[in-house]
């Protein structure tokens, strides 16, 4: 009984990340990878269902199918985060006036567009920058600094062409 409850709670687990970074991958346009996964994440999906199906007189068992989609949409979230597939692109509207945020930003290789705006009490300059997903920390950690007042919404990027794009080093 043990080991068939640990099959479906692990398969459970795995098929439900890979649901999760399937979707990643088709909304990043990588239907291929995104196809490949989803063959395994479906056989391990009705293999994991049949197990439960069979025996559905054992709440137990469906109590453990339960645990294992919760603890694989969770497991799912986690990777989608460390995988930081794609771009991200953010609308900032710097507290402080000047440039010093400017080139904070650009001796990072951020690319950093500077737009005019108005605001409530005035003008306002409005950055709009597009990096790398894996550098959102690194770009919060520079703004931090020199700006920590600083307004910014991130959006996600479905795709990108062109600019000024690079993969920050880490100093």
């Amino acid at each position: 009984m043990l080991p068939s409850l640990l099959f479906v709670f692990v398969a459970r687990i795995l098929d439900v990340s890979l649901s999760t970074i399937r979707i990643l991958m088709l909304t990043r346009g990588k239907r291929l990878l995104a196809a490949f996964l989803g063959f395994f994440e479906v056989t391990i999906y009705i293999t994991a269902l049949g197990q439960v199906v069979g025996n559905l007189d054992n709440p137990v068992k469906i109590l453990v199918y339960a645990l294992g989609f919760s603890t694989g949409t969770m497991i799912g979230g986690f990777l989608e985060e460390k995988l930081a597939v794609g771009h991200t692109f953010i609308e900032l509207v710097p507290k402080i006036h000047g440039t010093e945020l400017v080139t904070a930003l650009r001796e990072e290789n951020f690319g950093v567009t500077v737009l005019e705006g108005q605001g409530r009490t005035g003008p306002r300059n409005i950055l709009t920058i597009i990096l790398r997903r894996k550098d959102l920390n690194r770009f919060k950690t520079v703004v931090d600094q020199v700006d920590p007042d600083a307004f910014y919404a991130i959006l996600d990027a479905r795709s990108t062409k062109g600019g000024y794009i690079k993969a920050v080093a880490k100093k």
